[in-house]
């Protein structure tokens, strides 16, 4: 016997798959964010090795 009206755990499903993307985007920004702040570090360091010489 089918289950009538709503499907089961549809609603459950569509916030759990919402929170995850909201955490996998979340580490993606920061993981972008750490990248430009070593390549400016790098920059910065480089810059400054060749004002020494």
């Amino acid at each position: 016997m089918a289950k009538t009206g709503r499907d089961k755990n549809t609603k459950n499903k569509a916030k759990h798959s919402r929170l995850v993307d909201q955490k996998k985007n979340k580490k993606r920004k920061e993981a972008d964010l750490r990248k430009e702040r070593l390549t400016a570090l790098k920059q910065k360091i480089k810059e400054s090795k060749e004002n020494e010489k």
